[in-house]
Parts: structure tokens; sequence; C-alpha cells
């Protein structure tokens, strides 16, 4: 994993595996991969209080503690505050201006950070009043006192980013899923706009959870066992990426990056192989013939 791409586009590490996403994963481990992923050179994390519900945060934090705070940056998002349960934290969704102050309170304690660079209103699909009239408010209010540098909406769906970039003055948005080399429906609408408005895009969820990077048998598309129909068309990518001779993850990585809006790549990782495999993805020549062959592909939309 490097810092920049070839053209000079951020590539940042995503801290769900980290968290614990599909299966647990120890302190050590985690402390691993973070030093995998800083040795490469990585300096942009992306964190959530909903990873692992706080474990990604403290993890980060705790990574990042002894680092110069100039060297690096990093995003964490609003919309769900943890709170005790029967069985432990959950996830409470709150998108009100005090959740807002309340979650990043909470999300600087436990990561130990001073501030965080940039912050997202994460996953506001069913509140989009509460989200546009309340916690966009409270984030831009931050942003004019310099508490956070820039605001924007992480989500994994691109309609309802689209209208927050119509209706709204964001910096970024983080889209999960939705511009792959399977999903490109971030393409008819958001990107487009976000192009238009100078709005930074920063593409995540590159492998579709999973299918994109190892489609065997117990792979996942957008956290869900694989379907018939998305199983065939990954089978068409990578015969197309063989006839090439390129790695079907090496494609995954950089489709996104041709887009002109999208400045940013978050790639999740869980191990520091993984680390490494996402680098050398990252620098494999594509030829142009294959990006041809892929974009006349049919995707699952």
């Amino acid at each position: 994993m490097t810092p920049t791409t070839a053209a000079g586009k951020t590539v940042g590490l995503g801290t769900s595996a980290i968290g614990g996403l599909y299966e647990d994963l120890g302190d050590a481990a985690a402390r691993a991969t973070l030093e995998a992923a800083w040795a490469a050179g990585t300096r942009y994390f992306d964190t959530a209080p909903h990873y692992g519900a706080g474990v990604a945060e403290r993890r980060l934090g705790a990574f990042l503690r002894d680092k110069p705070r100039a060297e690096f940056t990093v995003s964490s998002k609003v919309g769900r505050l943890l709170r005790s349960g029967e069985d432990g934290l959950v996830r409470v969704r709150d998108y009100w201006a005090d959740g807002v102050y309340t979650s990043l309170a909470e999300s600087l304690d436990r990561t130990g950070l001073d501030r965080f660079d940039t912050l997202f209103i994460h996953d506001p699909d069913d509140f989009w009043e509460t989200a546009v009239g309340a916690a966009y408010p409270a984030l831009a209010r931050l942003r004019d006192e310099g508490a956070v540098r820039r605001i924007g909406v992480g989500m994994n769906e691109p309609k309802m980013p689209a209208r927050f970039v119509a209706e709204t003055d964001l910096d970024c948005v983080l889209i999960a899923g939705r511009y792959t080399l399977l999903d490109r429906s971030a393409a008819d609408e958001l990107l487009p706009l976000c192009e238009t408005r100078g709005v930074d895009v920063i593409a995540g969820g590159v492998f579709n959870s999973g299918v994109l990077a190892d489609p065997g048998p117990d792979a996942r598309f957008d956290y869900l066992p694989v379907a018939p129909d998305v199983r065939a068309a990954v089978e068409a990518l990578a015969a197309a990426c063989a006839r090439h001779g390129v790695a079907l993850p090496a494609a995954a990585l950089q489709f996104p990056l041709r887009h002109k809006a999208v400045t940013a790549l978050v790639i999740g990782a869980r191990t520091p192989a993984e680390v490494e495999q996402n680098a050398a993805h990252l620098t494999t020549a594509i030829p142009d013939a294959l990006w041809s062959e892929i974009d006349a592909l049919t995707v699952i939309r």
C-alpha cells in the first residue's frame, strides 16, 4: 500500500477489518497490520465508532499515539453512539446536533487523538431530515470553528450522497462499493456532480466485501453470500484479466482511480500480507486493452 498512486491520488487504510469485521482479530494482530501499512507509506486512516463497536478506533489510536501528529490524517464518523446493552456495547443511531458533538468527543476519547481531520455523517439512509437538518449544520459549525478541517457523508448507496452534494457544502464524500468493477452506480449522478462542484470522492469497498479480492466459495458480495449472477459477472471479469496477465484484485483496486472525481482510495486489510498484496496490485501495469474489455462487460449495477 502506497501513500499515493502514480496519478498522485491518496491511498488510505480502512479499519473495519482491524475492528473485527467477519472474524475476531486480536490487538497484536491488528497492530501488526497497522505497522505494515505505516511501513508501506500509508498516512491516511479511516475509522468509525461502528467498526467493532469502538474497537477499531481504540486500536488505531493506540497505534498512532507515538507517531508525529503532523505526519498522518484520520477520518472518523458520526451518527452512531455506543451505549451499554445487555450483551455489551450497542450502536444507537443519533443524527441530532448533540449526538454529533457527543460522538466526536467520545471518538476523540477512544483514540486519544487531539482532532480528526475529516468527519463523515455515517449511513443516514433512513434519517435524511435529521442528517441534513441537524448533523450537517453541526459538522459545518465544527468546520467553521476549526475543530475539523473537512466534512462529508459516508454511505453505501449513491443517491443520498448526491443529494447532500447538491444541497449542502460538503468537502468530500466516501462512497463504499458503488464505484467498482461490479457496481458502477455512483457514476450515474454522484461522481459527475462531485466533479462539477469540486467535492472530493473517496472510494471504499472496492472489493465489494471481498468477492473481487478472492472469489472463492466463501466469498461475500455486499456482506452477503455471492448470488449466481454476481458470480457469473466476477468470472467474466476474472477471465478478461487473465487474458491480459493481470490479477483481478489489481484491476479492482485501480478501477476507481481512473475517474477524475475520485481523489482517494480507502482499502481494508486484515493482515500484513494483505497490505503487501494491495501495494503490489496498485503498482501493476494494466493495459488499456483490458480496461476497454472491462468497460464493455455487463455489471450488476
